[in-house]
């Protein structure tokens, strides 16, 4: 699939503008702009990170998303005079008022994003996002950058995980935009759902605005609305061949639909008129794109009239497109009704009912999408809504933008959470391939160290172990960020959604089986270099000497 268009570029990056303008982000992080400003430290050199703490969804790994809304976020972050004399309002009244002209000249101009690639695969306490510029500036990005990063990169995975659990051979429908939380949620979604795996969307806005294939005939209130035959307008349909004569439709599915249930020893008399009368209505308006849901009142009922119209179509040279399963047992229903399209292929001697799709859908979880491999089935397409988009495993990824440097000198959060404590200073981040071709280490260094080498032995500490030091060896060994922002301009090109689909693929197949599982998947490894280790452990003790100090006098 091509980039997005320029016209589409602009409508994204509008998009982002009103979804994302700079008052979406947390009071506190105004008090603590003003606070630096009162103090003459608001254009300090600062420097975060974004991470997250662990591996979601119990997994072994998670997919990095939301870069690009980040950049476009940085990219347009002004405040209008709207935007200040509304904070004029909330700020606490004994706000200097220079401070108000201060966030009106405000933009990122001085600030600098070394990031992960938009799709990688990612491992917790990992630096994803690093984020440098004037101190009152990046913290008032904090929130912001938070918000694109956390559901993008957990819905991300998530998608991943249902394509995993799916294999590759069944296409993948994300239609959950009525239950997600509210339009942004859907949308992002529906963006980040097809970048993790998926193939197609319900969702309209979002293949305006990514690029993304959409899918979707009817709903079960479009059959349930029909009652009888008298309602089917226009009744005639020209056939594929040129024939300028009209065919009476009605009166060729009649006569399909009689010799089906000879075929099948169904009556026809049990057959619904109302649904016969959708499915016609439906076939004489897009008779290239029929595909109805059948089991508004039976699934065998709804299979024969199906047949019927398709069979009809067939004489007349279309292509009918399938079914839908939308309640019950997919599994069986889905061989029966296979079944049932082989029959019709060898009796009538019809092909196209060789290659109909069956397409299910029905609260679809990870784990019954798993189940659908264990099963003999028939299903082609798997629609999943809300168990995807609402990511009812595990709601938030907990991403984390925290502190590590100022003036230059490394700041490290000690809390008396282990988990909680963050690792100091400006950083590098490797990673380590073996032979074959798979990572097996991220490894975190200081920024002014010298890279690994391949080939070479080097130490290092792993987070998941208290003091323990590793050897390892590395067969490859990759930077994992680059400059993707830089003095207010977007250094890095922007990926169009199908782009960075194909990036999440190639990085998830370098990735070991044994880090993909599903259930119980190996840990990966992340560590320190010594010298980042040895600094840790520095500050680590000079907190301890300061309260000893601060408990003596």
């Amino acid at each position: 699939m091509a980039a997005p268009s320029g016209n589409t570029c602009g409508a994204m990056e509008r998009s982002i503008r009103e979804r994302v303008p700079p008052l979406l982000t947390d009071l506190y992080q105004f008090t603590m702009a003003y606070a630096y400003w009162r103090t003459g430290r608001h254009h300090e050199p600062a420097v975060f990170e974004l991470f997250f703490r662990d591996n979601p969804f119990g997994g072994g790994f998670s997919l990095f998303a939301g870069l690009h809304d980040c950049l476009l976020f940085l990219r347009s972050f002004r405040f209008t005079d709207e935007d200040v004399e509304f904070l004029r309002s909330v700020l606490p009244p004994d706000t200097d008022p220079a401070f108000f002209q201060f966030l009106r000249d405000l933009d990122c101009s001085c600030v600098t994003l070394r990031s992960v690639p938009e799709g990688t695969v990612v491992f917790a306490r990992v630096p994803l996002m690093e984020v440098s510029g004037p101190l009152a500036v990046v913290q008032l990005l904090e929130t912001s950058l938070l918000c694109l990063v956390n559901y993008a990169s957990l819905v991300c995975s998530n998608a991943a995980r249902f394509r995993l659990a799916a294999g590759p051979r069944r296409k993948l429908l994300e239609m959950g935009l009525r239950r997600a939380q509210g339009p942004d949620g859907g949308l992002t979604a529906s963006r980040y759902t097809y970048i993790g795996g998926f193939d197609l969307s319900s969702n309209v806005q979002a293949g305006f605005l990514f690029g993304i294939p959409v899918a979707g005939t009817m709903a079960h209130s479009y059959i349930t609305s029909f009652t009888s035959l008298e309602e089917v307008w226009p009744q005639t349909l020209v056939a594929v061949n040129g024939e300028k004569d009209p065919v009476d439709v009605i009166s060729l599915t009649k006569g399909w639909l009689s010799r089906v249930c000879e075929l099948l020893g169904a009556e026809p008399g049990k057959i619904s008129e109302g649904e016969l009368a959708s499915f016609l209505s439906y076939a004489i308006a897009y008779p290239q794109n029929f595909l109805p849901v059948i089991d508004s009142y039976s699934v065998g009922c709804g299979l024969l009239n199906f047949c019927a119209v398709a069979l009809a179509l067939c004489e007349l040279g279309y292509r009918p497109v399938g079914v839908r399963l939308d309640s019950g047992d997919l599994c069986r229903q889905s061989v029966d009704v296979h079944r049932v399209f082989r029959l019709c292929s060898e009796h009538f001697s019809i092909p196209a009912f060789d290659s109909l799709i069956i397409v299910g859908t029905n609260n679809i979880t990870e784990q019954s999408m798993a189940e659908l491999n264990k099963k003999e089935n028939a299903i082609d397409v798997v629609g999943v809504g809300t168990h995807l988009v609402t990511c009812t495993q595990q709601p938030s990824l907990g991403c984390v933008y925290k502190l590590v440097e100022v003036r230059g000198k490394p700041k490290m959060k000690i809390s008396e959470d282990p988990e909680k404590s963050t690792v100091p200073g400006r950083k590098a981040v490797y990673r380590l391939v073996d032979a074959e071709g798979h990572p097996f280490l991220d490894l975190v260094c200081l920024a002014a160290e010298s890279p690994p080498e391949a080939g070479g032995s080097l130490n290092c500490f792993p987070l998941s172990c208290d003091d323990s030091c590793i050897s390892v060896i590395p067969a490859q060994v990759a930077c994992l960020r680059q400059d993707v922002f830089t003095k207010g301009q977007v250094t890095h090109p922007l990926c169009s959604a199908a782009e960075t689909k194909a990036k999440v693929q190639s990085s998830l197949q370098t990735l070991h089986p044994r880090h993909k599982r599903l259930q119980e998947p190996d840990s990966y490894t992340v560590a320190l270099s010594e010298k980042l280790h040895n600094l840790v452990t520095e500050i680590r003790k000079g907190s301890s000497n300061n309260r000893n100090f601060l408990l003596a006098n």
